[in-house]
Formats: structure tokens, sequence, C-alpha cells
């Protein structure tokens, strides 16, 4: 009988692991991660005044905006890059003047040698 209690015990503790591991990733991930904001070109100000007023519509303050801000794009394409969480990157993209936001994504460049 003692052996039973004990792989009941035991099963019970592995499926509530499960169980917790299970919530865990169904879990927004509060976690800010970089993405690429492409924006209109803006006409009334400089771009990177123009990103930081962007953000700053989202984040709550200029700080928190130059803070999370990485990069200015300004020449080939107008936008930025920002650590952003992902209800931030839902309300950036509902700002008007932001075209998308994209998460930013390293590549493996590769050549013909081996």
């Amino acid at each position: 009988m003692q052996k039973d209690q004990i792989l009941s015990s035991i099963l019970l503790l592995f499926l509530l692991i499960a169980a917790i591991v299970t919530m865990a990733d169904s879990q927004p991930s509060i976690e800010a991660k970089v993405h690429i904001v492409y924006t209109e070109k803006p006409e009334d100000l400089e771009a990177e005044d123009y990103h930081i007023k962007t953000l700053t519509s989202v984040l709550g303050s200029e700080e928190a905006a130059k803070e999370a801000l990485i990069y200015s794009y300004k020449h080939a394409a107008s936008g930025f890059s920002a650590k952003l969480t992902a209800e931030q990157v839902s309300e950036l993209s509902k700002q008007p003047g932001v075209l998308q936001v994209v998460p930013s994504q390293t590549v493996q460049l590769h050549t013909g040698r081996v």
C-alpha cells in the first residue's frame, strides 16, 4: 500500500509540474525584444526626434523612449529599432505614421566554401 501512495504522489507531482510549465508557456512574454519599426518619412521633425515622439506616445515618457531606442534609420528607409514588449508592439502598430513593426532577426550568411 505504501508503494502505491508513493507512486501516486510522484504522479501527482509530475502532473503539477507539467501544468505549471504549460501555464508559464502560455503567458504573454513581458520581455522586451528588439524590433524594427518602419515609419512614414517625417516632414516637420528630424528623423530621430520623430522616432522618439512616436515611441513616447506608447512608452509614456521621453526618457523611456530614449532608453528603448537603439537606432534611427533615416537614409534608405525611415524607421528605428527599439526594445519593445509584445504589448508595446501592439500599441505602436496602431500609431499614426507607423507602417510596420517586425522582430529583428540575425541571419547567418552562407558562402560557397565549406
